[in-house]
């Protein structure tokens, strides 16, 4: 934990920011969040049409009904969270728990789906609700893991928020301990019928930020060192939901690990956007952009600057060839950094400044 607090300590030491470190971080770290905890669980959108969403309410390009509404709702329930931690002396109840998933899943809807001897079947998701039917997970390794029965859920979910509230009273655990624990036995339970991962990710950023720790993203492109942990966790904790429900700090090693890692890594940008001076550099979705070429920072400044700027308007100011600039700029896009509107043909900036 040293490196943990040493990162720590040197964000603490970094408060407050400047109200425009401030803005861009929270900009950042609302699509940051979004787009992945969704993406984690096979949203669609890109990044560019989440930040499109949710910075400034446009619907732009392809993309299921759904999944634009799913962002949506993922923001209202964020927010309706991040309002809650400011309530530290209420403790944690199912009723805020529940009433997060009904936010989230705005309301009841129907689950198609097709069984190995081809019949379809079909259940009804409740929002707001703990699950009425079992639920299971096919693991990578091709086994079926269970979950916590309907009718244990109740009592396992009671247990969980009494733990927690007096594991919070008792300060036996750091804030990362107790928000890395939380969320294995939650997930362990998965009280819902569907957006339980969504969920946990949530619940954890309301354990940080109530003892003043920063909020942090789990990636889309740590996803399978994500479920490998809990995997690892899981065989070393016993396949029994009771066992999970309660399972300790040492059994739940690997996703401790990781967890601590992944708070290390979320830290270590926050600093690095925070004290980051030069407009040159460029971020996106949680990492500094490292270009091939210096031209590439002037053109993302130029086109971000003035959006309906012209290819050679770009190749002059930046003083290179028009061709090169077609080149960069295509490149640009397909790792989608910018993109280009259809009605207009300028630009949408996705990298951000820190400055």
């Amino acid at each position: 934990m040293k490196k943990l607090e040493l990162l720590y300590n040197q964000w603490r030491a970094l408060q407050p920011l400047s109200a425009r470190k401030q803005y861009l971080l929270s900009q950042r770290f609302t699509v940051d969040y979004n787009f992945n905890s969704n993406h984690i669980e096979g949203n669609t959108l890109t990044y560019g049409q989440t930040e499109l969403l949710l910075l400034l309410g446009k619907v732009s390009g392809e993309g299921d009904l759904k999944d634009f509404a799913d962002m949506k709702a993922s923001q209202v329930s964020f927010e309706m969270m991040r309002e809650s931690v400011n309530l530290k002396d209420t403790p944690l109840n199912q009723n805020f728990i529940r009433q997060l998933h009904k936010v989230l899943l705005r309301e009841d809807y129907t689950m198609y789906r097709t069984l190995p001897n081809g019949v379809q079947t079909s259940f009804v998701i409740h929002a707001g609700e703990y699950k009425t039917r079992p639920n299971s997970v096919i693991t990578r390794y091709g086994d079926r893991f269970e979950y916590a029965s309907p009718e244990e859920t109740p009592a396992l979910m009671t247990d969980l928020v009494d733990w927690y509230n007096k594991a919070e009273q008792s300060g036996e655990y750091s804030p990362v301990e107790l928000a890395a624990l939380f969320h294995y036995r939650y997930i362990r339970i998965h009280p819902f019928e569907d957006g339980n991962g969504r969920i946990a990710r949530m619940l954890v950023n309301y354990i940080l930020a109530r003892h003043n720790w920063p909020m942090i993203v789990v990636r889309t492109r740590n996803k399978q060192k994500y479920l490998e942990a809990l995997h690892q966790s899981d065989i070393k904790t016993g396949s029994s939901p009771e066992e999970g429900a309660h399972a300790s700090l040492k059994h739940i090693s690997a996703f401790l690990s990781f967890f601590t890692k992944m708070v290390e890594s979320e830290l270590k940008y926050n600093i690095d956007f925070a004290t980051e001076t030069s407009p040159n550099v460029w971020w996106y979705d949680g990492q500094k952009i490292v270009f091939r070429s210096p031209s590439s920072a002037l053109i993302l400044r130029a086109i971000d600057s003035a959006p309906n700027i012209t290819i050679d308007e770009i190749a002059r100011k930046v003083g290179i060839v028009p061709r090169a600039v077609k080149k960069q700029l295509s490149s640009m896009v397909e790792k989608g950094y910018i993109q280009r509107r259809d009605v207009d043909k300028s630009w949408y900036v996705f990298a951000s400044q820190s400055v």
